[in-house]
């Protein structure tokens, strides 16, 4: 397989499931991936599991604009350029009413999921017009096209990363940039333990089995069901594609 064979993807978030996902089918395709993520040892274990010398890691903050010039350079240097970028890297924050909920917290969930996804295409563009186009795969979620009580901040957070990407859309079109979302429903990650046990402390799987149930599918996605979408909104495959927001829900917004 290779579609995406003599392509240099940068992925943030990538020592998470979806990240990880993402970069071992990448390379599977041909690719050649620079996961990045603040956590070095998550981003060692990462790269073990793509299992391949065509990926590498680099340990970065995505809310810092010098760790985003950072990454690209070294994605540039290691590889020759740069023909993608996966802005994946997120937190969700806490489970809390809006009348509740942390200033601070706030802030660090706006910091990572919006400012970070900012500054990702504010150093990513360049690059990828120097080889003359390129795809960006910016992930959102359902949460990004409805509410949900309790997550205003990560709902809030993802909603405007569609705004984001429908304006560089626009922006990078005469550059040969494709800019798309991809939205997925809850995935089997740390993430989503993290929301379970945090709607209802102490029964986190009857929490599970609640927005499963909500799912007509009825169940969550793998993060390799997701990178799937990612991996064809890459590619070449769908060179006639962006602006769009991908829903990978299992029905759930149907």
């Amino acid at each position: 397989m290779s579609r995406l064979e003599g392509k240099v993807i940068v992925i943030t978030g990538g020592a998470g499931g979806i990240g990880r996902a993402a970069g071992k089918l990448f390379v599977a395709e041909g690719a050649q991936v620079l996961l990045v993520d603040v956590n070095e040892s998550a981003l060692e274990d990462a790269v073990n599991e793509v299992g391949s010398n065509s990926a590498s890691y680099c340990v970065a903050d995505v809310t810092s604009s010098a760790d985003n010039a950072r990454m690209f350079a070294l994605a540039d240097e290691r590889y020759g350029g740069v023909d993608g970028f996966l802005a994946n890297a997120g937190i969700e924050g806490d489970v809390k009413s809006i009348v509740d909920y942390d200033e601070d917290r706030f802030d660090a969930v706006m910091n990572v999921n919006v400012k970070g996804v900012f500054l990702g295409l504010k150093h990513a563009i360049p690059h990828l017009e120097k080889r003359g186009g390129g795809s960006i795969v910016i992930t959102s979620s359902v949460a990004g096209v409805t509410g949900s009580p309790g997550v205003a901040p990560y709902v809030t957070s993802k909603h405007a990363v569609v705004g984001m990407m429908r304006s560089a859309a626009k922006e990078c079109a005469a550059l040969n940039i494709r800019v798309n979302t991809v939205n997925p429903s809850p995935v089997e990650t740390r993430m989503m333990r993290s929301l379970e046990e945090g709607l209802a402390p102490g029964q986190a799987e009857q929490a599970k089995a609640s927005m499963e149930a909500a799912i007509p599918l009825q169940r969550y996605a793998q993060p390799d069901d997701i990178a799937k979408v990612m991996l064809f909104l890459e590619s070449d495959d769908s060179q006639f594609i962006t602006g769009s927001v991908y829903m990978a829900d299992g029905g759930m917004t149907t």
